[in-house]
């Protein structure tokens, strides 16, 4: 008898626990899965700024390097949700560390010289800071419930730079130029970015110019085309 008691407690003990399982289930927030999800993203970009299109005499010294970041939009355009375009907004600083020279006549107009070797240089670079519309076609792996996932970015980015300025110091001299007309403000670059997660490597190539055509040295025009590879983070 004493056994039957027993086993009855137990069983009672087993329906009482599986009812407040299903209660508490019930009562629980039902987790929903959003088909119509987007990957809508935060980006922040570090960058190696190289020099193509150049004059013969010039050379890169020193890092040159960007860092970028803003917001994009994402747009699917199939039934999957892995193709889509985005369009974003952001900002971007960058930094050239060569051996141009940009100085100014008495006159006022723009100077473009290479700096001899032999000088005693502490200085001499160009800093742009830039706003950017990034206009991508992106494909990606991506599920509803898939936050980690392969990537191809490809697109094009639209930029203005809003500010600037050429700086040069030596032992005994500091010129900061700030306004160069020569300067293509205006901006248009192809970019591609690829990766896995939140770690992605990227590459962009300025389509035009740095300099127009009233840039020149000895005759010889200067152009400069900046190219520029990194790492990019997006964050949802």
């Amino acid at each position: 008898m004493r056994f039957v008691f027993m086993l009855l407690f137990f069983l009672l003990g087993i329906f009482s626990s599986v009812a407040q399982d299903k209660k508490q289930q019930e009562n629980a927030i039902p987790n929903v899965v959003d088909s119509l999800y987007r990957e809508d993203q935060f980006y922040i970009g570090l960058s190696f700024n190289l020099i193509s299109n150049k004059p013969s005499s010039f050379s890169q010294n020193g890092f040159s390097g960007g860092l970028h970041m803003g917001f994009i939009r994402d747009m699917p355009v199939n039934k999957r949700r892995n193709l889509a375009i985005g369009v974003g907004l952001g900002i971007s600083t960058n930094t050239y560390n060569s051996n141009l020279f940009i100085g100014e006549d008495p006159s006022g107009e723009t100077i473009f010289s290479i700096i001899d070797d032999s000088n005693n240089v502490d200085r001499n670079r160009l800093n742009t800071n830039l706003i950017e519309m990034p206009i991508q076609l992106r494909w990606r792996t991506s599920t509803p419930t898939n936050n980690s996932f392969w990537r191809i970015y490809a697109g094009v980015k639209l930029s203005y730079i809003y500010s600037y300025k050429a700086k040069f110091k030596s032992a005994d001299t500091s010129i900061i130029k700030t306004d160069i007309p020569e300067l293509n403000r205006l901006r248009y670059a192809a970019t591609l970015t690829l990766g896995n997660g939140s770690f992605n490597a990227f590459v962009q190539y300025d389509l035009i110019n740095l300099f127009n055509k009233d840039a020149l040295i000895d005759n010889q025009r200067v152009d400069l085309q900046p190219l520029k590879f990194g790492v990019e983070f997006y964050i949802l």
